[in-house]
């Protein structure tokens, strides 16, 4: 199959390699090439990293790179299916699968990565909605085994079972979900980060603190190591989202600490800054 990746950040790279090591040509688009070459960059230190762990070897390695083509021309991008992993906004995400559109055939399948815009609508504005499906993968992608494959009002059957097979082929474990604001996993963990910020801003505690406590419980991350995993930004556009979705419903209340770190540009591990420092 070939596959389109709109989006040569740490998902859209993510989602490439695990796309490629599952034998698809794939087309890593990005306006930037710049973000193309670190792109290519990450994916080969991922790589890497799976060699020394001894979970590839270098045959698995040099045919994911070899299966991996890049361009800053998104009229290249004709594929079977296209996944965009762009900024977390409705217009943008409108815009770009209109113009994928034009270029494709009615058969392709429009992918998106979206964390909380709700598929039905994006695919309202789109020719064919019916191919417009959700596949949500989560950060960092070539690891996380969970994939939410998500069908909207217009996503036909067919197109959201072809996905669901894909998330298959390319050994991830998909789970099929409904349209609704977070769909399942970011539903339900949003109250993890909402609050542990909300402790943090009542001076219950410090974000180590809570970050340790919950790790001594039983979970991988605290919410404030988690969210500098994720992306300061990208965890608090997703919350902001799903407080506008819920109608401001109170449970969903940005926090004020977490839009300040977003304002001075604190977005955690990819900016050296979150809650945490790093070197």
């Amino acid at each position: 199959m070939k596959v389109g990746i709109v989006g040569a950040g740490t998902m859209g790279a993510g989602i490439a390699q695990v796309c490629a090591m599952a034998g698809h040509t794939v087309t890593l688009f990005d306006l930037n090439a710049e973000a193309l070459t670190k792109a290519k960059a990450s994916i080969e230190k991922n790589l890497d990293k799976g060699i020394s762990l001894g979970k590839l070897d270098e045959a698995t390695k040099a045919n994911a790179l070899t299966n991996i083509g890049t361009t800053d021309a998104l009229e290249n991008l004709v594929c079977d299916l296209i996944i965009e992993a762009v900024v977390e906004r409705l217009d943008v995400k409108i815009q770009l699968f209109q113009t994928l559109a034009r270029v494709n055939d009615d058969a392709c399948i429009l992918a998106t990565n979206t964390s909380s815009i709700p598929i039905t609508q994006i695919s309202a504005a789109i020719p064919h909605p019916e191919r417009v499906v959700g596949i949500h993968f989560f950060n960092p992608a070539h690891i996380m085994k969970l994939v939410e494959v998500v069908s909207g009002a217009h996503t036909s059957e067919q197109v959201a079972q072809t996905a669901y097979d894909f998330v298959k082929q390319i050994k991830k474990v998909p789970i099929m979900a409904k349209d609704a604001p977070g769909f399942i996993v970011n539903r339900v963990a949003r109250h993890f980060y909402v609050e542990g910020l909300k402790v943090l801003e009542e001076n219950v505690a410090s974000h180590e603190d809570i970050d340790d406590l919950l790790q001594s419980s039983g979970f991988k991350m605290g919410p404030f190591r988690l969210m500098d995993l994720i992306g300061v930004e990208t965890n608090f556009s997703v919350t902001e989202s799903m407080y506008n979705l819920f109608y401001q419903d109170g449970k969903f209340r940005p926090s004020r600490i977490q839009k300040q770190k977003v304002d001075a540009g604190h977005h955690g591990r990819k900016t050296g800054k979150g809650f945490y420092t790093y070197a």
